[in-house]
């Protein structure tokens, strides 16, 4: 073979050197659409979808909801009286959400959000 002659890699199928990420929601939502519907609600787990559905359009998302109960949540965790000394495993438990509760609030104020409580 001359100098400097550059051969290509040849790969068989099946023979190698081959990368591929198979992720099956992607194969999945590939043939469904990757989006249903406006507001997607699993009918499955819901034990009234219509009212779902109507809270969801009507009332606040989901998402909504639940950062107006973390909010008061805050506030309830600040008030609370050390009345007595809590559980190992009751410690842990408001370690955890305040810990979440502190994480939403910084991804909050990076995005700039106007209302942003801290415990």
């Amino acid at each position: 073979m001359p100098v400097g002659v550059i051969m290509p890699d040849v790969n068989l199928p099946l023979s190698g050197a081959v990368t591929q990420t198979i992720n099956p929601w992607t194969a999945y939502l590939s043939v469904m659409g990757s989006q249903i519907g406006l507001v997607n609600v699993n009918l499955g787990t819901s034990s009234d979808p219509d009212t779902e559905t109507a809270i969801l359009s009507d009332v606040a998302s989901y998402g909504k909801q639940l950062g107006r109960i973390e909010d008061a949540l805050i506030v309830l965790l600040r008030r609370l009286p050390p009345e007595r000394e809590l559980a190992d495993d009751e410690k842990k438990a408001i370690s955890a959400v305040t810990r979440m509760l502190e994480d939403i609030a910084d991804v909050k104020e990076r995005r700039g959000s106007k209302f942003v409580l801290r415990r």
